[in-house]
């Protein structure tokens, strides 16, 4: 395969992350917090099996944090007039991110807590 193809394939994600980056306040909010995660991971020098737990639940959340900015967006041109069941996908799509975010918390608590007790 070809290298520069192979790059070039990356752009609409890359720029869908801009995207949603630049207009969604909640994306960079977890963007914040997993700043303040991996930072704190390098503080207190986190093995390896804590490592690839952060970076799961990390990844998990922005994951859903995007395909629920993606929904809402896409619900939004199908139904742009207030609709019941168009208000209920959104609010769904937005629970899969509390239910996510709750989890990554969980994981966090279980992996620095320790290390904030000593």
């Amino acid at each position: 395969m070809n290298l520069l193809k192979m790059i070039r394939s990356f752009r609409p994600a890359l720029s869908g992350m801009r995207s949603a980056f630049i207009t969604e306040n909640n994306i960079r909010i977890h963007l914040l917090a997993a700043f303040a995660a991996v930072s704190a991971g390098i503080y207190f020098h986190l093995p390896r099996s804590e490592w690839l737990w952060l970076v799961a639940a990390i990844g998990c959340v922005l994951a859903v944090e995007y395909l629920n900015t993606a929904i809402e967006k896409l619900t939004d041109i199908v139904a742009p007039q207030f609709n019941e069941n168009a208000g209920n996908v959104k609010d769904i799509s937005a629970a899969s991110v509390l239910i996510t975010s709750i989890t990554a918390v969980i994981i966090g608590a279980v992996i620095f807590l320790p290390y904030l007790v000593k």
